[in-house]
């Protein structure tokens, strides 16, 4: 065997190759900075630093991620950039050294029932590759397995043209077997309505026989449903034919002419599923709310109980799995049924399918099973089941950006989430970590620490350096990184205590626990330990109760929190009040928005399987509003103006002066009580993290008449709060439980823990290794007792 000769061609000094060590970024301006400049070393692991809204998102996300994202997009040839959206150059003077950049943020992974954690990994590709190959009996390609692919089939005749000229005919038939359930169609559950709840079958539609709200006699729906002629108006219900029932209630949309106007006829449930079921509940009016809580039931299919697949997708198994068992095993154990089959026919799949399954494991996602629709998980989950892909990644020298990955993390499971950002790290990556855990910024090689405050008070660097530098730096941050909150003195006595039997909501395991009223309690436990399930599952949602989450806030584009609390309506009447105008055109839903992008101040490009990107739009330049409109003003100010201040400014504005309105006052004074003060008002709710989210439900809930809502239940509300801020969310909490309410909160912060009055602790472990109740007493007696994970970690916070 003969080798080539080699010389030692290396030079004494470091190769020219070697000085790009840095990302440049001189003269950021994007958002609230203010003509920025730092220099990030590559190949080290940087936390960004910050109070909420002081510009760390613009600087990472905004700046260095965008602007590598477009130059990537550069690289394409003329023609493919011509079908692909012209992206903007982020305002800022120099950027250099720039690398490949993977954005592995918190957005949420889509709300359709048809997405799951399965679906959005490729594990159930692989899945339903595997059992087409080994399922006994074979039922068809991949495909058969597949929920979201339905059945179809069809015949007819076709026309084939021949060489000399002629035609012939012939008949053809076609079908594709899929797996979706029929009944369900895919989605796992059904829709039912009381019907009781919706009409009195006693009276005439002319006698005011529907109940839903807004479909009175003489109201607009009213003279739709008297006049479209399907039925008698005078007739009451219960004496319809079968036929005047079906119109009634489920008509397909027909055009139709009442008073000699055209309109379109729609049955009453279809129409009540696209106004009020598509919305989000806490968006809709209290009337509203309270009709579709009583009025609809969703239940599980009964034809596919839930796994959402055709019975015969179902039949097919591999040993007594069938890919439904699979899909809802924890994905733990299935890892190791995976890594039992032994077929060589499929080999490379097995291997690769072990590989992604391990990866969840490893990232603290083993608890998950692969049929957990998508939308239900929390921020947390859904930026670790995005890292799963990169994991096993052969790239290097790549510039990976996270937003708060410790989001829905015990401090257990921190470590765990440590490890893997220096293991991304030390295959030669650039890793830029947005985030407010004290854990996770003391792990960095540098720290950018930018405020001083938030909004216009931020967009500064305070601070760059190690993180020791940032502990004597004096910075908001610095002063606080060792904070640390002390068990409370004394503890609030009990109202009362709400019971729970037997709950076996997922992994509980027949729970039996009181959870007192009248007092602050927390429930933790590390992730996937049944926190969630024993809270939002077993505690008996209805009057009384506040259920408040991350979820998505539904609603279009356009929706932001000036509209979703309520604060646009005050606002658009005294801005026509002072112009002399109608509300309406103050609406970017309305007759004032922008015509080319309608409303939504940027234009959305949808790439089909990539995610889709938005560009500002060119005609209003993004204030989403005509320009007459802007002509008109209210203290000085037009509409795109005052949805641009922050609620902090608008709190100001709108409490004296000419622009003086109480009503906005009230609503902006409860968004910053809940720590929301420098978000904008017209900043789209897509774009809000979990725990701004919740915040905003909370703020609209707080607003709400009825003194009986006395249970507010909240899910880790401290969720991308700043370590200055969560002492104004304690404040809040116990304004709230010295008010006479009964807080009950999910959460993982060791400051929270301690300034409980009652802490309820699961465990010991996630998924079928937890689900038990392992303590259950006051913060003072779980330090004292150390019997838990959770004890040990709070006993070392607090000092004790």
């Amino acid at each position: 065997m003969s080798r080539a000769t080699r010389t030692d061609t290396r030079s004494p000094g470091p190769h020219v190759a070697d000085s790009h060590d840095l990302i440049r970024v001189h003269g950021a301006r994007e958002n609230n900075l203010k003509d920025v400049s730092v220099e990030i070393p590559k190949r080290r692991l940087t936390v960004f630093t910050g109070v909420s809204g002081s510009g760390k998102s613009s600087l990472v996300f905004s700046t260095i991620a965008a602007e590598s994202q477009r130059m990537i997009n550069e690289t394409y040839s003329a023609f493919v950039q011509g079908f692909m959206p012209t992206l903007a150059r982020p305002e800022v003077d120099v950027l250099d050294g720039l690398t490949t950049a993977i954005i592995v943020d918190q957005q949420r992974m889509g709300a359709d029932p048809r997405s799951t954690v399965g679906t959005a990994t490729d594990a159930n590709a692989m899945l339903r590759i595997l059992f087409s190959r080994l399922g006994k009996p074979h039922i068809g390609p991949p495909s058969s397995y597949a929920f979201n692919v339905a059945s179809v089939s069809g015949s007819g005749a076709i026309t084939v043209e021949r060489g000399d000229g002629k035609t012939m005919a012939e008949k053809r038939t076609y079908s594709r077997t899929g797996g979706m359930c029929p009944r369900c169609e895919g989605r796992g559950s059904v829709t039912d309505f009381d019907l009781s709840a919706l009409y009195d079958d006693t009276k005439s539609l002319n006698e005011g026989a529907l109940t839903v709200p807004g479909y009175s006699v003489d109201g607009w729906y009213g003279r739709i449903f008297r006049g479209c002629g399907f039925f008698d108006p005078d007739k009451p219900i219960r004496k319809f034919t079968k036929r005047e029932l079906q119109n009634l209630l489920h008509k397909e949309p027909t055009k139709i002419k009442v008073d000699n106007v055209n309109l379109t006829y729609e049955g009453l449930i279809p129409k009540i599923q696209k106004s009020m079921l598509s919305k989000d509940v806490d968006a809709l009016q209290p009337h509203v709310r309270a009709f579709v809580e009583r009025a609809v039931t969703f239940a599980v299919c009964p034809e596919c109980a839930g796994t959402r697949l055709s019975e015969a997708a179902r039949a097919s198994k591999i040993g007594k799995i069938s890919i439904a068992d699979a899909c809802a095993m924890q994905i733990s154990d299935l890892a190791v049924w995976v890594r039992a089959l032994d077929d060589p026919s499929v080999g490379p799949l097995l291997a690769s399918l072990t590989q992604t399954l391990d990866s969840f494991v490893d990232i603290g996602l083993g608890y998950l099973s692969l049929d957990r629709p998508a939308g239900t998980l929390s921020g947390g989950e859904a930026q670790r089941t995005k890292m799963i892909r990169h994991l096993g990644s052969s790239l290097t020298d790549v510039t990976y950006v996270f937003d708060e990955p410790t989001i829905g993390l015990h401090p257990h499971d921190i470590q765990r989430m440590n490890d893997l950002l220096l293991r991304l790290r030390d295959k030669g990556n650039t890793v830029l970590v947005v985030e407010h855990k004290p854990e996770t910024i003391a792990i960095a090689d540098h720290v950018v620490d930018l405020g001083p405050g938030a909004g216009t008070a931020g967009g500064a660097v305070c601070f760059e350096g190690t993180v020791e530098g940032l502990r004597t730096g004096g910075t908001v941050t610095g002063r606080h990184f060792d904070d640390r909150a002390s068990l409370r003195k004394s503890v609030r006595k009990p109202t009362g205590t709400l019971e729970i039997r037997g709950a076996t909501a997922n992994n509980l395991r027949d729970v039996d626990v009181d959870i007192p009223l009248g007092v602050l309690a927390v429930v933790t436990g590390v992730a996937g330990s049944g926190k969630s399930s024993l809270v939002h599952g077993s505690i008996p949602a209805g009057e009384g109760v506040v259920s408040i989450d991350q979820t998505a806030i539904k609603g279009s584009r356009r929706s932001n929190p000036a509209t979703y609390t309520g604060l646009l309506e005050p606002i658009r009447k005294a801005f026509a009040k002072a112009n002399g105008v109608k509300p309406a055109l103050f609406s970017a839903n309305s007759e004032g928005a922008c015509p080319t992008c309608n409303g939504a101040g940027v234009v959305y490009t949808d790439l089909g399987m990539m995610a889709g990107v938005a560009t500002t739009c060119e005609e209003c330049e993004g204030k989403r509003f005509e320009a007459s409109v802007l002509d008109y003003h209210l203290g000085g100010r037009n509409i795109s103006e005052v949805l641009a201040m922050s609620v902090t400014e608008a709190e100001e504005f709108f409490g004296a002066g000419e622009a003086r309105i109480p009503a906005a006052h009230k609503i902006l004074e409860r968004l910053a009580d809940v720590g929301l003060g420098y978000l904008s008002l017209g900043q789209p709710l897509t774009t809000l993290s979990g725990g701004e989210r919740q915040r905003l439900k909370l703020a609209t809930r707080l607003g709400e008449k009825g003194g009986d809502r006395s249970v507010y239940v909240l899910d880790e509300p401290t969720t991308g709060l700043h370590l200055a801020d969560v002492e104004q969310l304690l404040g809040l909490l116990d304004r709230l439980v010295d008010s006479g309410k009964s807080v009950i909160v999910v959460e993982h912060h060791q400051a929270v823990m301690a300034h409980a009055d009652w802490i309820i602790d699961l465990g010991p472990g996630a998924g079928h290794d937890g689900g038990t109740i392992v303590f259950q007493g006051t913060p003072a007696d779980l330090v004292a007792a150390r019997s838990t994970l959770t004890g040990e970690h709070l006993a070392a916070y607090v000092g004790a």
